[in-house]
């Protein structure tokens, strides 16, 4: 099994890049983060996952062993797959969706992701007592969590109302400061890397 990867970017798609190392260039699947953190022609290092089925090898790659270790969590969720977990945390970071599970707080994960309620209840049901497995991922409480849910989905209520689908509001939330807690100040980033 491969269970990491260093070598060059030689290509970069919308859900995968091709990672060149010994001569051989490995497609591996990512998070938009993770695409968007890579530069081509430059070097890299991956954390993977390898799944092998009867019609395909497919590599999924992480920046970070808790990011891996969260997908995994994730698809040993029934019926999520490893494409629907590695598209569940190209639409939310997973600080995000590990303190939403732990709150049990499946309207904000809807609202913040962008995953159906269904998909919501099932990874809150099945994870919530597996979570800790992982440790704190981001070091907030739930109060300081509820707060900046609450905070990001308001922010994406005014971009809507500013004219912006919530999948183009969520995208820009992600890309902000993490340090920015206030509605106002939060929408104001996401203007400016919406171009506006």
């Amino acid at each position: 099994m491969i269970a990491s990867i260093k070598g060059t970017v030689t290509y970069i798609d919308t859900k995968y890049a091709i990672i060149e190392t010994g001569g051989i260039g490995y497609k591996v699947f990512l998070t938009a983060d993770t695409i968007h953190g890579l530069k081509l022609d430059s070097p890299t290092s991956l954390w993977i996952y390898m799944v092998v089925r009867d019609d395909a090898m497919n590599l999924y790659g992480f920046h970070s062993k808790k990011e891996k270790d969260f997908f995994e969590l994730l698809i040993s969720v029934s019926s999520i797959g490893p494409k629907s977990a590695i598209n569940i945390l190209s639409l939310v970071h997973s600080d995000t969706l590990a303190n939403a599970i732990r709150s049990g707080s499946t309207s904000h994960l809807i609202k913040v992701s962008g995953i159906g309620r269904k998909t919501a209840e099932k990874i809150v049901m099945e994870l919530k007592d597996k979570i800790g497995t992982i440790g704190s991922l981001s070091g907030m409480s739930g109060e300081e969590f509820s707060a900046g849910m609450s905070s990001d989905m308001d922010a994406i209520e005014a971009l809507k109302a500013l004219g912006y689908d919530a999948d183009e509001a969520r995208e820009a939330l992600k890309k902000i400061d993490k340090g920015v807690e206030d509605t106002g100040a939060k929408v104001k980033a996401a203007l400016k890397m919406l171009g506006r």
